[in-house]
């Protein structure tokens, strides 16, 4: 398994400055176009729910879409999206979260999950957690459960996993620094 990990965290591509100045920006693309590695990194993801029962995946806009839908097909699960203000096309709720400057929201279809359903919230990365956490807000508004917040990458300088300790967080890549 560690040679796994060791293989994703190659397939990351740096990009400075992105996308304004003073971030470094972690590219998942480059591990997105190799398919044998993609399904390495979807299959660890599932191996942490193996015989859990999951009945829905909620995948954040946009890279969590990606993420969120491989990891729902591999548990037999549903898909569900959250997407950004305006972008769903039936009745949502709306959760907001705080950013460095201002605020952000959320949204998602009033029966985008059943009640009591138990859920994971997936996405490419955890920063500093608001999305996410803006996301379990959602989960709970629908009478749902999560389950836990799962990440390909954390940025644990960021302590975003703060934000989401009722949840509980799982990566398989952290960083501790930028």
């Amino acid at each position: 398994m560690s040679d796994d990990i060791a293989d994703i965290r190659r397939a990351i591509r740096d990009i400075p400055n992105f996308p304004k100045p003073g971030i470094m920006f972690k590219d998942i693309t480059p591990l997105l176009a190799n398919g044998a590695l993609f399904g390495r990194t979807i299959d660890l993801l599932a191996a942490r729910y193996h015989g859990e029962k999951i009945d829905a995946v909620l995948g954040i806009e946009s890279r969590g879409f990606i993420i969120g839908a491989a990891l729902a097909y591999k548990l037999g699960a549903g898909f569900s999206v959250v997407r950004k203000p305006g972008k769903l096309p039936y009745e949502t709720h709306k959760a907001s979260y705080e950013l460095e400057y201002g605020t952000d929201a959320l949204e998602i279809h009033v029966d985008a999950l059943t009640p009591n359903s138990r859920v994971i919230i997936a996405d490419d990365l955890i920063a500093t957690g608001g999305t996410a956490a803006a996301t379990a807000e959602l989960v709970s508004k629908l009478g749902a459960h999560v389950v836990e917040c799962a990440f390909v990458i954390e940025l644990s300088f960021l302590n975003g996993r703060d934000k989401l300790k009722k949840f509980g967080v799982y990566s398989l890549l952290q960083y501790e620094s930028e």
